[in-house]
């Protein structure tokens, strides 16, 4: 694939950035149409997005960078090419989550509220961040043939896309995209249930994406490795374990308690 969409000689830009993009902006404004619902002004979540895109993109690449260190050790300037590719999304919701958590306390808006509001962006982001690996020919699965992947009815272009060094690959980041995708269905559609409570959605994320992400990463052949294990896999099993757990704590509850939309429930900013 030619990752490359325009070239003016002075400025490339990359298809990677390009999708990168689009992620932010449509996961965005979903986050702010449905922060609205709930009396949450505009300029609070448009100040906690300047602050948290620039934050996520530098945890998710520093979680990279930190498997890569023998490369980049040696070439410290390249840490700063993130155009090329080397975003790792666990990073990236790591110190994400860390200044939601840090931004909510200071407004006293709930975490968990501003969680169930971003997860939904985050998976639809998740969704179109996949097609700029495709883009940058990674994030693909051992070799299979040509006859396997004309037999899963893909577009041609995503065979064509598929043909990397010399072989076709399982097109694991399309696997995953399409988990993601009904994955934004699930929770757009849970989000509305009368009785979903105030984190659900949340933990429903962890769950589904944990479970997905597991098993797409037993096909990859670029995971981060953290000995003899990938590291991708260890972060979705404790994805999975602690979503069920807070899904479960709050499922006891009364049903009539935290509800996320009852309307008692909606925040009351001060920003």
């Amino acid at each position: 694939m030619n990752s490359i969409l325009f070239d003016f000689g002075f400025i490339t830009i990359r298809w990677y950035s390009v999708f990168i993009f689009l992620a932010l902006l449509i996961g965005g404004s979903l986050a702010i149409r449905e922060a609205k619902r709930f009396r949450i002004p505009e300029d609070f979540m448009i100040n906690m997005f300047f602050f948290l895109v620039p934050i996520a993109l530098i945890g998710a690449r520093l979680y990279y960078v930190f498997f890569h260190w023998d490369y980049y050790s040696e070439n410290l300037f390249d840490i700063f090419k993130v155009w090329e590719g080397g975003l790792a999304i666990h990073g990236g919701i790591l110190f994400g989550l860390i200044w939601v958590l840090i931004y909510s306390k200071k407004y006293k808006v709930r975490t968990s509220r501003i969680t169930d509001i971003l997860c939904v962006s985050l998976i639809i982001g998740q969704v179109i961040g996949r097609w700029g690996n495709f883009m940058n020919s990674e994030a693909y699965g051992p070799e299979v043939s040509l006859s396997f992947l004309e037999g899963l009815h893909l577009p041609q272009f995503i065979i064509d896309g598929m043909y990397i060094d010399g072989a076709y690959h399982h097109p694991t980041f399309l696997y995953e995209s399409l988990w993601c995708f009904l994955g934004f269905i699930l929770l757009l559609i849970y989000r509305r249930r009368k009785y979903t409570k105030i984190g659900q959605t949340t933990s429903l994320y962890l769950i589904w994406y944990g479970i997905g992400r597991f098993f797409i990463e037993s096909l990859r052949t670029d995971s981060l490795m953290l000995g003899n294990f990938k590291a991708a896999q260890i972060v979705s099993l404790f994805m999975i374990l602690v979503g069920l757990i807070y899904f479960i704590k709050l499922q006891v509850k009364s049903k009539f308690a935290n509800r996320y939309n009852d309307w008692e429930n909606f925040e009351n900013v001060e920003f």
